[in-house]
């Protein structure tokens, strides 16, 4: 399984950039994609994690109202659309999968991971 992400950078405060997983894998293995963040000195916290296809998604409080989650099945593509970005959301931003949900937005949950783009908020 293979988890490559894109486009993240640095942005202003009020920013919205899109950052992209595509998955390289068996749909089984990516059923469950989340999105997983870690700031530097900080704990891992997921962001987001939705059924690939179709189907719910959760998202952290942190996140909640700014960031979306989004597919192209076609393209075995995730999207993160981050809106209204804070400084506070600075982090290495990890897509991760498994095949089993846990709906419990812990990086524990999930066995398959990117190597992850940075997202550098500046005020």
């Amino acid at each position: 399984v293979q988890l490559v992400e894109s486009g993240g950078g640095s942005v202003q405060a009020g920013g919205s950039p899109r950052p992209s997983c595509a998955a390289l894998a068996n749909s089984y293995s990516t059923n469950y994609i989340g999105w997983v963040r870690q700031a530097p000195g900080k704990e891992r916290e997921g962001g987001a994690a939705t059924i690939t296809g179709g189907g719910s998604t959760i998202y952290a409080d942190s996140v909640k109202g700014r960031f979306t989650t989004s597919q192209d099945n076609a393209k075995n593509t995730v999207y993160l659309q981050m809106n209204n970005l804070k400084p506070e959301d600075t982090a290495m931003y990890y897509c991760a999968a498994d095949p089993v949900p846990s709906w419990r937005l812990r990086g524990a949950d999930f066995g398959y991971w990117g190597q992850g783009t940075q997202v550098t908020v500046s005020s």
